[in-house]
């Protein structure tokens, strides 16, 4: 796995797992909102705000979805045709420096999802890291056009096959192969069925097919549970929905995180990384006692002279072990040698107490 740097962070091999807060609609049209919620996701313990960079006229067809018929999935709860939600929940691009100044004023990475060819051009100077959305992973067009920025590109994966994700992979890194690919799954409703959907395993199979590839989640599921469990199967960037009031109304509230959720999320995915440790297996610091009093060493199992030649009788493997001991596994070892020194049943025998 690779490792790459936005900003002062780095995402990645050794890095601990990158959280961006994806604001997305949520800022209800109002850009003191939108940078209010940048200031409380850095204060949650984001590390980057996420914007999506469309215009409705770009992304939807109003024509499309008008004769689509029954508005379906999380759209099915909506109160205005498609094209009008997407009207409304665009991000202003004149936003788009004052929203980069914001993060730089908090701490935390500026980035958005650019959904057509014009807004790469635009994020591209404001931008240190790209993300793509999972609709548009048939869309080698786009694809080749964030690729071709030579920044770190987000794969969102959702709602796609194995197949396509192959091919988007090889697009992008054949032109740009510093790639964050995140498992995610598409379905927006908030649903706690959502979870038998999620399919946390796909991060082990992307992690052998894509080694070069840094993994991730892009989660839409209520509470931390995915994103815990994600991490434990080496996720290194977690993307969530980020809001200051789920019960607000708009397309992305309902299933969108709180400040308070937010910064349980981060915490313990702090104390799980910091659980999961290293992959070398030690006697660790806090052990080093316990290593003394819970395992055997030999020990004398009767009074024994100076000079006396060992045999398997004369040694027990009793607790404790004290550093200068001799273990169990050595005990073929110790048989048919000479003690220096008189043992009173119970003591512990030592190398140094040993004839050669």
């Amino acid at each position: 796995m690779m490792q790459v740097r936005t900003g002062t962070r780095r995402i990645g091999h050794g890095a601990p797992a990158y959280f961006i807060a994806d604001i997305a609609s949520n800022h209800d049209g109002d850009l003191e909102r939108a940078k209010e919620l940048i200031r409380l996701a850095a204060g949650a313990g984001a590390d980057a705000a996420k914007f999506q960079s469309f215009r409705a006229e770009k992304i939807v067809s109003d024509y499309g979805f008008s004769h689509l018929g029954t508005q379906v999935s999380h759209q099915a709860s909506w109160k205005k045709p498609v094209f009008q939600v997407y009207q409304e929940a665009s991000v202003p691009w004149g936003w788009m420096r004052e929203l980069r100044a914001e993060c730089d004023r908090a701490g935390i990475d500026f980035f958005s999802t650019p959904y057509d060819l014009e807004a790469v051009e635009m994020l591209d100077p404001l931008v240190e890291i790209f993300k793509i959305g999972s609709g548009d992973i048939t869309w080698p067009e786009l694809l080749r056009a964030v690729a071709a920025k030579g920044k770190p590109v987000i794969l969102s994966t959702g709602a796609s096959e194995l197949g396509e994700v192959r091919e988007a992979v090889r697009i992008i890194a054949g032109i740009n192969p510093r790639i964050c690919l995140l498992q995610c799954n598409t379905n927006y409703t908030g649903s706690r069925e959502n979870l038998r959907h999620i399919n946390l395993n796909v991060l082990r199979t992307y992690q052998a097919l894509f080694p070069d590839a840094i993994p991730g989640l892009s989660d839409h599921t209520g509470g931390h549970l995915t994103v815990l469990g994600a991490v434990a199967l080496g996720a290194k960037v977690i993307e969530k929905h980020f809001t200051d009031d789920d019960s607000r109304e708009g397309p992305d509230h309902r299933f969108s995180i709180t400040p308070g959720a937010w910064r349980a999320m981060v915490g313990e995915t702090r104390e799980l990384e910091a659980a999961l440790g290293s992959t070398e297996k030690i006697v660790e610091e806090n052990e080093q006692e316990t290593a003394v009093i819970q395992r055997r060493c030999i020990r004398a199992a009767r009074p024994l002279a100076a000079g006396t030649t060992l045999l398997r009788g004369d040694l027990e493997m009793l607790r404790p072990a004290p550093p200068d001991s001799i273990p169990p596994s050595r005990v073929e070892e110790v048989i048919g040698k000479r003690i220096r020194s008189p043992l009173v049943r119970g003591d512990y025998l030592r190398w140094s107490g040993l004839e050669p």
